[in-house]
């Protein structure tokens, strides 16, 4: 496989560079740099994804005849590798990554043209309706009732682990429509326009770090149209897996893995939080340093295949699930390996320092203050999307037979 990048690839990249020079701006890079959870502070995230709309750059996977860029399999690895290393906030992308795929699969031609062009251009916010207190990973359980009522689902029940549900304005959700037959099959995928519909309420669930990114939603009697039903009726299960591809294969995990390992490198050459000299002199630290670079590659090969088939029509299929597994396990070692380089440094609660513009002195240094916010956060990323358990449960079935 010859890795190097074409004399077309590398003017791309300059082209990347020089837009990323003059349209980040400081306080988006802040946004970027200090992000301890998912995603970036999401105003600043929005803001972003209207800068990329601007230049057509916001849907880098997406076809061109629906707003996206049409880039090869190369080119969206550059770009996001760049964005990466110039601290670009990390877009709330559910729209893009996750709904927006679906609706070009199952959607009728009224709901591609009104929901395709607003999520391109930022001006439609989604969240994912899927986890029920008690319904995770096995999410064919989920007990959310929409009832119908002439033109109308009427919906009644609660989800969980709602990622961003006090900034969206719409949902895309999860529904049991009939109790007959099998509990996959009587599930449809809904869309709900509106987060302030009436009978909706939002209520925050703050993470360990001390981040307010995950909600309870409690439906009481919320109406949505069958219109904004996607696919046939109690055929969600099937729209629910086809989406879950994209959650978990979707995009990239290396650029920021990369990047996460070259500040673990910097804070371990640096700090001396022990007394007892800097980790980086230790002979272990730099074993496991390597062997979490050489976890990076491995993965990079699995994305780079993942990404070109995307970009060639095919879905990731099974392959994602080895994705989501290798990609959630090697942030985990690396989120240790940059708690365990701040050494004391990484205890201190200090959740206002992550707030864009805060100037006051920290007790953390700088360049360590997301360390513990991370490590904490992404405890949850081999549970999310899919528990790693699930995802070998589905390789041992569809790549292997048995």
């Amino acid at each position: 496989m010859d890795l190097s990048l074409s004399p077309q690839d590398l003017a791309f990249r300059d082209e990347v560079r020089d837009f990323l020079d003059h349209n980040l701006s400081e306080d988006l890079r802040e946004a970027g740099r200090k992000t301890g959870g998912v995603f970036a502070d999401i105003a600043a995230g929005v803001r972003w994804h209207k800068v990329l709309a601007k230049r057509g750059w916001s849907a880098p996977s997406w076809p061109k005849e629906h707003g996206g860029t049409g880039w090869s399999a190369t080119e969206r690895y550059i770009f996001a590798r760049e964005c990466t290393m110039a601290d670009a906030p990390r877009i709330f992308s559910m729209g893009l990554r996750m709904v927006g795929p679906v609706i070009m699969r199952y959607g009728t031609p009224e709901q591609k043209a009104k929901y395709l062009p607003s999520i391109v251009a930022g001006d439609s916010v989604f969240c994912q309706g899927y986890s029920e207190p008690g319904s995770g990973s096995d999410l064919a359980s989920l007990r959310t009732r929409a009832v119908r009522d002439g033109d109308d689902y009427v919906i009644d029940g609660t989800k969980i682990w709602t990622t961003g549900a006090h900034v969206a304005d719409r949902m895309f959700c999860l529904v049991r429509t009939s109790t007959e037959g099998k509990p996959q099959d009587g599930i449809s995928f809904v869309l709900i326009d509106s987060m302030t519909t009436p009978g909706l309420t939002v209520k925050p669930i703050l993470t360990l770090a001390g981040d307010h990114e995950v909600n309870q939603v409690f439906f009481d009697n919320v109406r949505t149209p069958v219109a904004n039903r996607i696919g046939p009726e109690n055929a969600g299960w099937s729209v629910a897996k086809y989406l879950l591809e994209f959650e978990r294969g979707g995009d990239a995990y290396t650029p920021n893995l990369h990047a996460r390992l070259e500040d673990i490198r910097r804070i371990a050459r640096e700090e001396a939080a022990d007394g007892s000299g800097r980790l980086i002199e230790e002979r272990s630290f730099a074993e496991r340093l390597a062997e979490a670079e050489m976890d990076i590659q491995a993965l990079e090969m699995i994305e780079m295949q993942v990404l070109s088939d995307l970009s060639k029509g095919r879905n990731p299929g099974a392959v994602s699930s080895s994705m989501k597994i290798r990609g959630s396990e090697t942030l985990q070692k690396i989120d240790h390996l940059g708690v365990e380089a701040l050494g004391w440094y990484a205890a201190p609660f200090e959740p206002e320092a992550r707030l864009i513009g805060h100037n006051e002195p920290t007790v953390t240094p700088e360049a360590g203050l997301t360390a513990m916010p991370l490590y904490l956060n992404n405890r949850a990323s081999t549970i999310y999307a899919g528990s790693n358990e699930i995802q070998r449960n589905i390789i041992a079935k569809a790549m292997l037979g048995l």
